[in-house]
C-alpha cells in the first residue's frame, strides 16, 4: 500500500486548508485512515481519523474546526481544515491502519501546514 497526500501550504490565521490522501493498494474491511501531526520540535500527535465505517475519532483542540472525511471508494481521505491557529501549524501525515495476519500501519510523505498571526 501507498499514501499520496496533497495540500497543505501557508494561511493566515483564521484561514481554511483541505489535505488528501489517497491509497494505492489492497484495502482491507476494518481499515482506518487518518492525520496526525508533528509540530516544529514536537512529536508527532493525532490530529483525526476515520474508519470505513465511518466512525471519527478528533483530537480535542481541532474539534469543531476539522472535519475527516473518506470517498465511497474508501481509498481516499480528506482533513478539512477551518479556522487555522497558529498552533495547528506543523508537518501533516496521513496513515492507514489494517489488519492483515497482523496490524499494519502505513504512512505517507508530510506535507507542511504553516499558520501564520
Amino acid at each position: 500500500v501507498q499514501l499520496q497526500a496533497s495540500g497543505g501550504g501557508s494561511v493566515q490565521a483564521g484561514g481554511s486548508l483541505r489535505l488528501s490522501c489517497v491509497a494505492s493498494g489492497s484495502l482491507f474491511y476494518g481499515n482506518i485512515m487518518g492525520w496526525y501531526r508533528a509540530p516544529p520540535g514536537k512529536l508527532r500527535e493525532l490530529v483525526a481519523t476515520m474508519t470505513d465505517r465511518g466512525d471519527t475519532t478528533y483530537a480535542d483542540s481541532v474539534k469543531g474546526r476539522f472535519t475527516i472525511s473518506r470517498d465511497n471508494a474508501g481509498n481516499t481521505v480528506v482533513l478539512q481544515m477551518n479556522d487555522l491557529k497558529p498552533d495547528d501549524t506543523g508537518v501533516y501525515y496521513c496513515k492507514l491502519e489494517q489488519y492483515g495476519s497482523d496490524w499494519w500501519d502505513y504512512w505517507g510523505q508530510g506535507t507542511q501546514v504553516t499558520v501564520s498571526s
